[in-house]
């Protein structure tokens, strides 16, 4: 993403209003924004390849708030790679990536040359209910002929893409990621489970400081992101710092809910109630816990797609689906043979997503 201000002062105003942060002004591949925006048609990436070749592309959504669609106009990319981990080789003509995931596809050029250019594309997934940058960057795919100069008025072949909110093709997409699974790179997926966690996850509201005006739902409140309905207080002393020099009273508590504290229809009709509450509060894990996690969208404020990451760890994502998670019937679902190890995913709009980890890296 490219943003004419500091996104430091973005963030710092959209805390202190409490409404969504300004959005970009262009996304870009490489650093370059493409042939789309104003005054850029010069500042675009473009891809030189040979006919017959096999690239790998190394994709990395380095934006700060968005998830966006790739494609390659008139190609097939050959996904092999999640956060570093490899998947079962799947084909795609388009993919999705959340902020801070990486994803690893072979393209495989025409046997010919073609005379024709192809563009690169990417653009926002979005399911929420506020502002976005609704825009797409755009590259350029270019055969280079050993022999022949390049055409000076090449075909210009225009890319695909998913709708913004096509939130089926997501699902469709994430649930072909698998883990190799194989002697050489197996799937330690925990098989039994010493802790169960089951967490919420969506926006709440948090009161308008005295004689000041806010943008969140009202002019009286403030968006807030929750955690069972916990928004996350930033302390003065580092978590980990305060735990180490055992000085931990007073900068966070061990009481976070492991579950929400009232139960409810979560992605059905909203609570009145959306306040939430603010606290540095944590879960503490034993050396060597295995960890299973169920993360539920809820439509508290408009139901949308969360891309989470767990720091210090790899987990296996052992099950998703839409609606509420059914502790009864899901679980037999899941898949413990093969299921892909990452460590950035995003919770389904509308839905859950439920993930296995052990605990096994201290201070984390």
């Amino acid at each position: 993403e490219w943003f004419n201000e500091d996104p430091e002062a973005i963030i710092s105003q959209a805390l202190k209003t409490g409404g969504g942060p300004n959005v970009s002004d262009a996304y870009t591949i490489n650093g370059l924004p493409g042939l789309l925006y104003n005054c850029s048609s010069k500042d675009t990436y473009k891809l030189k390849v040979k006919p017959g070749k096999t690239y790998l592309l190394r994709l990395i959504n380095a934006a700060l708030n968005d998830e966006l669609f790739f494609t390659i106009a008139n190609h097939t990319l050959t996904v092999v790679e999640g956060d570093a981990i490899y998947t079962k080789p799947f084909d795609t003509d388009k993919l999705l990536i959340t902020p801070g995931q990486t994803t690893n596809v072979l393209l495989k050029t025409k046997p010919e040359y073609p005379n024709a250019t192809f563009l690169i594309a990417a653009r926002p997934y979005f399911t929420g209910q506020g502002t976005f940058d609704n825009s797409t960057t755009m590259g350029v795919l270019e055969y280079e002929h050993p022999f022949k100069k390049p055409s000076k008025n090449p075909t210009l072949i225009q890319p695909n893409l998913p709708q913004i909110n096509d939130t089926q093709f997501v699902s469709n997409f994430t649930m072909k990621f698998r883990s190799l699974a194989n002697d050489e790179f197996p799937a330690n997926v925990p098989k039994t489970v010493d802790k169960r966690f089951f967490f919420t996850v969506g926006l709440g509201t948090s009161p308008c400081p005295k004689n000041t005006t806010c943008q969140g739902p009202t002019n009286s409140t403030k968006f807030a992101a929750s955690v069972n309905n916990v928004s996350f207080t930033l302390p003065s002393v580092a978590i980990l710092q305060a735990y180490y020099f055992g000085q931990s009273n007073g900068v966070y508590t061990t009481d976070f809910p492991v579950e929400p504290m009232v139960p409810f229809n979560y992605t059905g009709i909203a609570p009145n109630n959306t306040n939430v509450m603010n606290g540095t509060r944590t879960v503490v894990l034993p050396f060597n816990t295995s960890v299973e996690l169920v993360m539920q969208d809820t439509t508290i404020l408009g139901a949308e797609s969360h891309p989470l990451h767990l720091h210090g760890f790899n987990f296996f994502v052992v099950g998703q689906g839409f609606g509420n998670f059914d502790p009864v019937k899901d679980p037999a679902k899941f898949n413990l043979v093969d299921p892909m190890e990452r460590n950035t995913a995003g919770v389904p709009a509308g839905g859950w997503i439920a993930i296995r980890f052990l605990a096994d890296n201290p201070g984390k």
